[in-house]
């Protein structure tokens, strides 16, 4: 079958298993547009309302869904507008595709009209990039980025596409050439990353300590590795302790979990890890946001590293022993070379530590953040998938609602970017039609995505938005009041901001505002019924403007020496 650029493209998504592309349109990528129009009925397209929502949306997808993320734009600032969303995903490991058009090959360096070299600037925040300048590899090429998104440690890539290519015709091969650079590439990557070894040395190390604490990342949940997760931390009668991408892999409500690490982390969490004498990192990083002050971080431990990624051994801390492999295959062998039953030595320090709560958890106000979190949750059930901006919504978010379930908490957790929330909703309903989706959002963020109401409007995605409304920005003002004496620079946004029920009402979304804890159950339950008519809400709950994230580990201070 003799096919153009375009139609290859097309073929090849849905050869990889496409369903859904969030894109923008430009003249770069006419050929493809015209081509997602007559295959309209085999692949749907959502056309968000700004290019970096469509590199938010296809990241919420894939975060929501486990599947890979597909995003489209034209040259020039649609290329570059993906940029912020790339490098979101990728430091949270994410396996996101993003495709841009080009001017077509002879005009390649030539400062063409939106000519930019997107290969280049993307080239940090990517696993990897392609110029396609023949045809024939365009198909070869899709394939690629499919396996190097999802093989190792997920990531985005890019390929981008001259116009004249995607006019181009040449002959198609459906499923890949036998023997083909796709086929090569798929082979290693299915190679083994640890020994025997490995394995017995860490349980080795199990086996010797009286006082472990799991430490669990997002690579938990992408390599679905939460059972296995459960299953070691019984054995060991171990606390988890969760960072900020690991909500979700280890259910709240287990007696031995201690909730989130870190910066803004539980009392039990924190004082566990620097109480251990065995630290088991498990499919996490070691941010700054996690460690503090690296050379007092778990100072009494030894610390044991799994890992897919090998770069990320050795590199923010020095590891006594290390496992680079995928997650779930490592606890699964690990599990099987430890005894069937094992002593621990925490003597009920652990559940004293959980009864330290901030007393800001519990204050006296017209509508709290944790009554605001927990009564949407109670309405939303266990199965809601929540997604947040960035921000003391975010925190709050991850203190205070009830995860259960891995894949149900999407937040922009590395790159901290504003605006994540909308579109990364918008693509985590797509994926997931039937399960709630709940954006928790500041009014900070709400104004940097809130043109994406009409992408939710457009394609009938019933999200519940919740707008916390402090009329500030809110972390930064928190920092301002801790660190500079209370100068609030620049992040007062005054007592005239937008009114964003009757911004809702101009995309046709029905909106709410809160401002106690029964005008706020009010607006919920309306909302709920806005949502079962297949139609998304929003609420805007209006919050006390010194409302704080606690505690808080100041910079550079030990994660154990909070502020309550």
């Amino acid at each position: 079958m003799r096919y153009n650029g375009a139609r290859i493209l097309i073929e090849a998504l849905i050869g990889q298993g496409v369903d859904t592309v969030f894109g923008y349109p430009g003249s770069t990528v006419l050929h493809i547009y015209d081509e997602l129009y007559k295959q309209k009925k085999r692949i749907r397209h959502i056309l968000v309302s700004h290019e970096q929502h469509a590199a938010h949306a296809a990241d919420g997808y894939a975060r929501s869904s486990g599947r890979v993320g597909v995003c489209l734009t034209a040259s020039g600032p649609g290329a570059t507008n993906l940029v912020t969303g790339i490098a979101a995903a990728a430091i949270d490991s994410v396996p996101l595709v993003a495709i841009t058009g080009n001017v077509s090959v002879p005009l390649l360096g030539k400062d063409s009209f939106q000519e930019v070299d997107i290969a280049g600037i993307t080239m940090p925040v990517v696993k990897h990039n392609w110029i396609v300048r023949d045809v024939n590899e365009l198909a070869e090429v899709i394939r690629e980025a499919f396996i190097v998104a999802k093989s190792g440690r997920p990531g985005p890539v890019l390929v981008d596409i001259p116009r004249d290519i995607s006019a181009a015709r040449t002959l198609y091969v459906p499923g890949g050439i036998p023997g083909g650079r796709a086929e090569r590439l798929s082979l290693r990557n299915e190679r083994r990353t640890f020994s025997d070894d490995d394995i017995e040395t860490a349980a080795a190390l199990l086996k010797e300590s009286r006082r472990p604490v799991l430490y669990a990342g997002g690579g938990v949940i992408l390599s679905g590795a939460s059972g296995e997760l459960k299953k070691l931390a019984e054995l060991l009668k171990a606390p988890v302790a969760l960072s900020l991408m690991g909500l979700g892999a280890f259910p709240h409500d287990h007696r031995l979990c201690t909730g989130m690490i870190g910066m803004h982390g539980t009392a039990a969490s924190n004082k566990a890890v620097q109480k251990s004498d065995l630290l088991v990192a498990i499919g996490a990083r070691f941010s700054d946001r996690v460690t503090s002050q690296v050379e007092k971080f778990a100072h009494s431990a030894k610390i044991l590293h799994i890992d897919i990624d090998p770069a990320e051994i050795n590199k923010n801390v020095r590891t006594c022993a290390s496992v680079t492999g995928d997650a779930k295959i490592v606890l699964e062998r690990l599990i099987q070379r430890l005894p069937a039953e094992m002593e621990t030595g925490w003597n009920g320090e652990i559940e004293r530590w959980k009864a330290l709560v901030p007393r800001d958890h519990h204050r006296k106000t017209a509508l709290h953040p944790r009554f605001i979190i927990q009564e949407t949750a109670k309405a939303l059930g266990g199965k809601a998938i929540v997604v947040t901006d960035v921000g003391q919504h975010q925190m709050w978010t991850a203190q205070f609602y009830p995860f259960k379930y891995p894949r149900s908490f999407l937040s922009s957790g590395g790159m901290g970017a504003m605006g994540f929330g909308l579109g990364a909703a918008a693509g985590a309903k797509a994926a997931n039609p039937a399960r709630p989706v709940v954006l928790f959002t500041g009014d900070g963020c709400f104004r940097m995505n809130c043109t994406e109401l009409a992408t939710l409007v457009r394609y009938g995605l019933s999200v519940l938005i919740i707008v916390f409304n402090n009329r500030a920005l809110g972390m930064v003002r928190q920092w301002q009041n801790f660190f500079c004496a209370g100068r609030y620079s620049e992040t007062d946004l005054g007592d005239r901001p937008p009114d964003f029920v009757k911004l809702a009402g101009a995309y046709d979304v029905p909106g709410y505002r809160a401002g106690d804890e029964i005008s706020f159950q009010a607006a919920l339950e309306k909302a709920e019924k806005d949502l079962a008519a297949g139609r998304p809400a929003l609420i805007e709950a209006l919050i006390d403007k010194d409302e704080r994230v606690l505690p808080m580990v100041p910079g550079g201070r030990p994660i154990d020496e909070q502020i309550f």
